[in-house]
Parts: C-alpha cells; structure tokens; sequence
C-alpha cells in the first residue's frame, strides 16, 4: 500500500480582530465574594468523617470537577495519612464516590447562603451585551448545583447567554470541553475571540487549554478566600500584599491578565481587542 501526499495549499486562518465571547467561572469571580460555598461544604463532609481539613487544604485544587476535587484532597500527603489511621486502609475510588454522594446534598444546602453577585458584575455583565459580545460560564459544581445558581443569579440582574457544568461535556477543569462546547452553542470563531475569566489555577488551565485568552481574578476568589467583610476589615497594607501574592500566582499559572475583580475586566477587553487587530492571538 502507497502513500500519497497531498499538494493542497493549507487553510488560510479566519480573520480575528475583535473579541465575541467572555466565558465566566462562578464562585468567586460573579457569585460568592471569597468563594466559600465549597469550602464549607469539603470542610463539613470531611469532619464528619472524622478528618477535619484545613481552609488551605481545601483550596489548593479548587476549581475542579467536585468529585476530582475530593479526590485530589484524599491524595494530599497528610489527609491521607489521616485517612489510613482512622479507617484502618487508604482511601479508595468507593470512599471517593461515597463521599461524593454524601457532598452533593450537603453543597446543596450551603449554596443558598452563597449565592449573592459580587459588587460590580452585573453591570459590567450588561456592558459586555451590550458590546454585542455573548457571555458564557462554566463551573466545577453539578447541573442542579449550577441551575439553582443560575435562577438566583437572573433574580439578581445577571444573565449569562449558555452555562456549562463538567456533566455537559466529557471531563471538566483543566481540560478545554466546557469552553470548546460553548464557543458552538453560542456560534463563536474563531477560538481566539473568547476570553475566560476566573479566580483559580484551574481556570486559568482550562483557557490556555482551550486556546482563549485567559484572566484571572485576584481578590475576590480563592486565591485570598475572604469574605467582602473580612477583607474590608484588612488594613490597607495587608490587603496590597495580599492582592500582590494573589496577582502574582495567577500569573504564575499562565494568565495573560489579572484582575482583582470581574467587575474590572473592561479596559482588559479593550487591550485584547487592540491586540487582535494587530493580529496578535492567545
């Protein structure tokens, strides 16, 4: 059998020089200022097993498909230790999906106090529409975690065009299928006219995956993990350095831009509408 090469020319790539879409995380970055909702929930599932967690054990991988999200936490050096001294053996994928089953009601139950937007984003929401540019999300939650954010967020102002949970599509955070599967439904190309906004590593992954531009969030999410009223209460000099160490770990996983706020993301979009027009990409 031969092989035959082909002559033909190679695509000429679609011109690019605005953007069509803003794909936006939830819990700390348009709901939930701190992103506490999850971490309660992880903090009292594993306390009731006898193995209570700490807030930055908790954080380190969030932003994950919830379930990989325990998962990570049972592999962690010292709750896993933990694990093995109070159950007698290490943990396994049916403690995993035990787990798992045990967290969606609990989750449930703590994303009604949660569920407050974060100052600012529905009206930068509304300039982003306005613009003629759709808005996406995507999310580490479930589909009913997701839909009952999505009726409080609407009462509250802010409507996303699609929203996306990793039971959508076939893997969630870090990989690339929620935002691929959005840039269809929503009728967006090319990939490099979508920009996802979010306050964790794993956002930021899940863009650079996808090929969209990539903005993290500094403040308001689980980089720092305060409440509004905690992080008010800071003094001045603490709230810098904090923001700073936050920026600068964002930047780290490979953001194009940081933020301290959704609310801030305009003159960002400005800047990566110049850059498109000079033909620059992701």
């Amino acid at each position: 059998m031969s092989l035959v090469r082909g002559n033909s020319r190679a695509a000429k790539p679609i011109a690019c020089d605005h953007l069509q879409a803003v794909v936006f995380d939830w819990a700390g970055t348009t709901i939930d200022f701190g992103s506490l909702a999850p971490v309660r929930a992880l903090q009292s599932l594993f306390a009731g097993r006898g193995i209570p967690i700490t807030e930055e054990e908790t954080r380190q991988d969030m932003g994950l498909l919830k379930k990989d999200h325990i998962r990570s936490i049972l592999l962690l050096p010292r709750v896993a230790a933990a694990w093995e001294r109070k159950k007698g053996s290490p943990s396994s994928e049916a403690d995993v999906e035990s787990l798992y089953a045990e967290f969606i009601p609990t989750q449930l139950e703590t994303l009604a106090d949660y569920s407050r937007l974060i100052p600012g984003v529905r009206e930068v929401a509304e300039q982003i529409q306005r613009q003629g540019l759709k808005i996406g999300t995507t999310t580490g939650y479930t589909r009913g975690m997701l839909e009952g954010l999505v009726e409080e967020a609407t009462m509250q102002g802010y409507m996303p065009d699609a929203n996306l949970c990793p039971e959508d599509v076939a893997a969630g955070r870090p990989q690339p299928f929620m935002i691929l599967r959005l840039a269809a439904s929503l009728g967006v190309w090319p990939l490099s006219a979508i920009v996802k906004v979010g306050d964790t590593v794993a956002d930021i992954q899940e863009g650079l995956n996808a090929g969209v531009w990539s903005v993290g969030v500094a403040i308001t999410g689980n980089m720092i993990g305060l409440s509004e009223a905690a992080w008010n209460a800071l003094p001045p000099a603490q709230q810098e350095a904090r923001a700073e160490a936050a920026r600068e770990a964002l930047l780290h996983a490979g953001a194009h831009y940081v933020v301290d706020r959704a609310a801030d993301i305009g003159p960002v979009l400005d800047e990566i509408n110049a850059r498109l027009r000079q033909g620059e990409r992701p």
